[in-house]
């Protein structure tokens, strides 16, 4: 029989304090000498290159640098699957110089990766009396007869603790996607209250905007989930001092216009005819008519300062809020529901919706728009004008079309941008009806889901 061509190596003797030959014995490398002789094989659904996978996986988390991980797969390839079976070891008997010269390193960092790899549990040695690497294999099963160098059974005993380690590693992973997710939802709701404060001049503003570019930092991979968490404890501590500056003026509004009595507001009790109220006023503040009534404002109603107010200020009411009211009823809002645009919302829209214990409302559904107008490259010129033709809530219907639009199978919008300017360039002519294209998008859920239906049950009685 043929010497396998894998024999012929250098010394790699490792002289110990007193001089002598050989490699310095220790109790961890006889435990591992004796986990490798009682080695039973790999069960049969895992494969030698499962265990690599894991350590690549889990890498830095287990003790790999990126060096050893690549002396480990240099040494992997040498092995089969039958030496990884009952009664054989997988030994690699490549001489060291030659493993240099294949990694392009010296032979002394070999030996220093080998023992780092010892160090992890990844492998041990079998030496042969004067340290070299050599041995053979049966021609006919391709089984090792003899073999002397690096042997990597230890690492078939790492596979729960690389297992485990992996585990632990995807909850870190998914705890920080989660507070990353969070971050980011509460910069979009205090973005979008701080345009409302401009848009009410309430006071402090500036104050707030100058704590949230403190904190709003960009994201980077390499921040620990203890900096994600700190980070998200400020977005909330301001999110919530937000939240109470505008609950304080809206208890002054409301305190303003409790007491704010005169004789066109006030009703004779044998006068049948009641004030109407308008729906679609844009001088109301959005959130505080969500805030008044759930029930009412899931059907899109919402009542007015001007049939509560005094008449001193119905008299400031200039010409062009009532045109932008005329343009709001021509655009159809009065018809169109949360619940509704909801529905005929895409899933990239509704994933940006909030994760809240309540029913979902228009406040909500602005708060999503606003998130994902970047993701359209909507520009924040483009959404201050929609808010100031449409208001806010028609705004985000109007985005809504124009992402459920650029998703389509047929004609695809290529310009989302565009496409929104001219729908807000419509509405501002008078001539956009969204509550026929909100209905349109409702009406094709229900025939889809109709023929999905027909479709199954055909093939179920076939």
């Amino acid at each position: 029989m043929q010497i396998d061509t894998m024999q012929h190596s250098t010394y790699e003797t490792i002289h110990n304090k007193q001089g002598r030959g050989g490699r310095v014995s220790s109790s961890r490398l006889r435990e591992s000498i004796t986990l490798s002789q009682e080695f039973d094989g790999l069960e049969q659904s895992v494969k030698p290159f499962d265990l690599l996978k894991l350590v690549k996986r889990a890498g830095k988390a287990a003790g790999f640098t990126p060096k050893m991980i690549q002396l480990l797969d240099h040494y992997m390839m040498f092995t089969r699957e039958i030496d990884w079976q009952k009664g054989s070891q997988p030994i690699v008997y490549q001489s060291l110089y030659k493993t240099a010269m294949d990694l392009g390193v010296s032979d002394r960092q070999i030996q220093k990766l080998e023992k780092q790899l010892f160090e992890v549990g990844a492998l041990t040695w079998n030496d042969s009396g004067n340290c070299k690497r050599y041995g053979q294999r049966c021609p006919d099963t391709g089984r090792i007869l003899y073999a002397f160098g690096v042997d990597l059974t230890p690492l078939a005993y790492l596979k729960d603790a690389l297992e485990d380690i992996i585990h632990e590693q995807e909850l870190y992973r998914a705890a920080w996607m989660e507070t990353k997710r969070q971050v980011s939802w509460h910069r979009g709701q205090i973005k979008a209250l701080l345009a409302e404060m401009s848009e009410r001049e309430i006071a402090g503003q500036g104050a707030f905007e100058s704590r949230y570019e403190q904190i709003a930092v960009p994201y980077r991979a390499s921040m620990s989930l203890e900096v994600l968490r700190a980070m998200l404890a400020e977005h909330k501590a301001l999110y919530e001092s937000v939240m109470e500056v505008f609950a304080t003026s809206d208890n002054e509004q409301k305190t303003q216009i409790s007491s704010s009595t005169n004789d066109s507001s006030d009703v004779h009790k044998q006068n049948t005819k009641q004030n109407s109220f308008n729906k679609l006023n844009t001088r109301r503040d959005p959130s505080h008519c969500l805030r008044e009534g759930r029930n009412e404002n899931s059907e899109g109603k919402c009542l007015q300062p001007d049939n509560l107010g005094s008449a001193e200020s119905a008299k400031s009411r200039t010409g062009d809020s009532e045109n932008t009211e005329n343009l709001l009823v021509k655009a159809g809002l009065q018809h169109i529901t949360a619940k509704q645009v909801l529905n005929a919302s895409s899933e990239r829209f509704r994933a940006h919706l909030p994760l809240v214990n309540r029913p979902l409302n228009f406040e909500d559904i602005v708060s999503a728009a606003y998130a994902l107008r970047t993701d359209l490259h909507i520009s924040q010129k483009s959404w201050s004008d929609a808010c100031e033709v449409l208001t806010r809530y028609g705004a985000s219907i109007v985005l809504m079309l124009v992402d459920q639009a650029a998703q389509r199978e047929k004609n695809p919008v290529r310009k989302p941008a565009a496409y929104f300017n001219g729908m807000i360039a419509r509405a501002r002519a008078g001539d956009l009806r969204l509550h026929k294209s909100v209905f349109g998008l409702l009406k094709r859920e229900i025939d889809t889901a109709a023929a999905n239906s027909n479709t199954h049950s055909t093939e179920k009685e076939a």
